[in-house]
């Protein structure tokens, strides 16, 4: 596995009015109850800012006209599967992800999300959550990242 790379990938950090963060349930997350803040892969040639608004689009029909993004990562995190998804995700083809994440502030209404605005959906349900809670509510493995996130976007929520 150590010849493995790392798929790169985009994720959003969506905050609110109030300043609480977008989760969604994934509908294939059969082990718990985790939820993720939206993100995905990046297509080859793909500018990082249209791959994030792009995910943002098909995981919470969130469009560009309710969406600012204020904040790019200055580094992007990596994180590793767990032995027992290496292997398995993604064709096989990667450890891990090597995410770039965005600040971006929502200005719709919770009407505008709409889960099933991509086919298939990856969420099943949604919240909206204080920032604090986000290392707490995502998978074991991806705490870490979670928490660089909050870390890096603190000020601006």
């Amino acid at each position: 596995m150590d010849e493995l790379g790392y798929r790169p990938c985009v994720g959003v950090m969506l905050v609110n009015a109030d300043g609480k963060v977008f989760v969604g349930r994934r509908i294939d997350n059969k082990e718990g109850d985790w939820w993720q803040m939206p993100q995905g892969g990046v297509d080859e040639g793909e500018d990082l800012a249209a791959a994030a608004l792009r995910e943002l689009a098909e995981e919470t029909g969130a469009g560009a006209e309710h969406v600012t993004i204020l904040k790019r990562m200055e580094e992007p995190v990596r994180y590793d599967l767990p032995e027992e998804l290496m292997g398995k995700l993604w064709g096989g083809k990667y450890r891990g992800q090597e995410q770039v994440w965005f600040l971006a502030r929502f200005g719709g209404s919770d009407a505008d999300i709409d889960l099933e605005a991509h086919d298939p959906p990856e969420f099943c349900d949604w919240k909206w959550v204080e920032p604090e809670q986000l290392p707490e509510l995502i998978v074991p493995f991806k705490k870490r990242v979670y928490r660089a996130v909050v870390e890096a976007f603190r000020e601006l929520v």
